[in-house]
């Protein structure tokens, strides 16, 4: 095993970062003083471990300038783009942190004479996060804020294609006065993952990733007895319907598909269009598309970045073929969006036509910049096509028909519906997934629920 790694930048594909992978001791460390400060900070109020969140959040956004340019070097993400995942952060962050005292308070039964009864919410202990490459901030956000929150201590293993947002929350949390060893993280690879995993001071695990890493984290949990949460794949589909309106719709599907260069869990990625809009809808959407730019994410006129991962987009490149090859009709012109100077990282935005359910593009998670589309004759052939799938994350409807957006929603297999949005996380709502798309639920009210653990109090006078 090697004892450092590299982050190599998809923008010119030179080493950005180079760290040393924590040690042995390095882990064993980290947990021993993780267990023994996790009760003292468990011991002070809400509000004060409320004062040092929210003082970390504005210590992170201090530096917003330079973790801006962070993580387009790091992951390709435009410079222009970048800001909006720390105001997601943000926005989650004190979000959760305002709904603390609320949610964590205890919840009491004054309804029996000489008896005192109530429910206790108590942190679960060290919570370990496992945090993605396509948005570290904001999906560290989701599990790190509320365990603190309710008094867990965490350890944060951070992508190695990501790792500066890990030393950025560490030192936001340091400058806040966090006391020493309630945030930490640790550079593992996959084998000192899964073995941090079964170690008996972790209680909760928190997974955001691939549907194969979820597998992985799922067989190490078995036989620990704690609890974990994943935040897995999407295969996303979005309905259009006769009655939609296409100035306001095509934009935000395009964004939707598109963004990030579609390596989002909740991107679109299959759309299903009504017969009597389909003409129209393509026209529009594709007049769009031709108008992203593909180059260097530093430069601000940049729309669309390099994908992170170089086997990420040769996945995609390999969809498109066999799509095309099985009949697909491809829809933009490559030719018009290569520079000779690109590497192999940037992928040029597609539109495939034609396609259908055996393709592997409308069927496996794409996370990358294409799109099928479909034509439909009605909201019931949507509907099974939308649950035509093993991922469930979240889904749309495209419509000026609220009712009708409620009854197809309820029909509709995913942990989230919009009606007119999509590629979207709302914190006072839950997230979570169905299917293969994940097991557990972050942020809103309820996310509080799997980092905390219900103590009963069942007091009698003797009186």
């Amino acid at each position: 095993m090697h004892n450092h790694f590299q982050t190599v930048s998809p923008v010119d594909g030179r080493v950005y970062v180079e760290r040393a992978y924590s040690s042995a001791n390095d882990i064993e460390t980290a947990l021993a003083q993780a267990v023994s400060v996790q009760q003292e900070w468990q011991r002070l109020d809400i509000e004060q471990r409320a004062n040092i969140c929210r003082h970390a959040v504005d210590s992170l956004l201090a530096n917003q300038d330079k973790i801006r340019e962070e993580i387009s070097w790091q992951m390709g993400r435009p410079l222009q783009f970048t800001a909006g995942e720390l105001q997601g952060f943000a926005q989650r962050a004190h979000y959760m942190i305002d709904i603390a005292q609320r949610k964590l308070e205890d919840i009491r039964f004054n309804d029996q004479p000489g008896f005192t009864r109530f429910i206790k919410r108590e942190p679960v202990g060290v919570v370990f996060s496992i945090v993605p490459w396509n948005y570290p901030y904001l999906t560290a956000v989701n599990a790190i804020i509320p365990a603190l929150m309710a008094g867990n201590a965490v350890v944060m293993k951070p992508s190695t294609q990501t790792p500066l947002c890990a030393e950025r929350l560490y030192a936001a949390f340091e400058k806040a006065g966090l006391p020493k060893g309630v945030f930490q993280y640790l550079y593992l690879d996959h084998k000192a993952t899964t073995a941090l995993i079964k170690k008996p001071a972790i209680q909760f695990v928190a997974f955001t990733g691939s549907v194969k890493g979820g597998a992985t984290v799922q067989k190490a949990v078995q036989g620990c007895f704690l609890g974990m949460g994943l935040e897995l794949g999407g295969k996303d589909p979005a309905y259009v319907r006769a009655d939609a309106d296409l100035s306001f719709t095509v934009p935000n599907l395009v964004d939707g598909v598109y963004f990030n260069s579609g390596q989002s869990c909740c991107a679109v990625e299959r759309i299903y269009v009504h017969e009597s809009v389909h003409d129209d809808f393509i026209e529009k959407f594709i007049e769009l598309v031709n108008q992203y730019q593909l180059g260097d994410p530093l430069d601000l006129k940049t729309t669309l970045g390099p994908m992170a991962k170089i086997h990420g987009a040769n996945l995609v490149r390999q969809q498109i073929q066999e799509a095309v090859r099985a009949g697909a009709t491809p829809c933009i012109e490559s030719v018009k969006f290569r520079k000779s100077q690109m590497s192999n990282n940037y992928l040029e935005p597609q539109v495939l036509l034609n396609v259908d359910h055996s393709m592997s593009v409308m069927q496996d998670e794409s996370f990358g910049p294409v799109v099928g589309i479909m034509k439909v004759n009605s909201d019931t052939d949507a509907v099974a096509l939308m649950n035509d799938s093993k991922f469930g994350l979240t889904a749309s409807v495209w419509t000026e028909d609220q009712q009708a957006a409620l009854e197809i929603g309820s029909q509709v297999q995913t942990g989230t519906w919009f009606m007119n949005r999509c590629d979207y996380l709302d914190p006072a709502l839950a997230w979570t997934g169905l299917k293969n798309s994940g097991h557990g639920c972050t942020l809103s009210e309820i996310g509080y629920e799997q980092l905390t653990q219900p103590k009963s109090f069942h007091l009698r006078s003797s009186k």
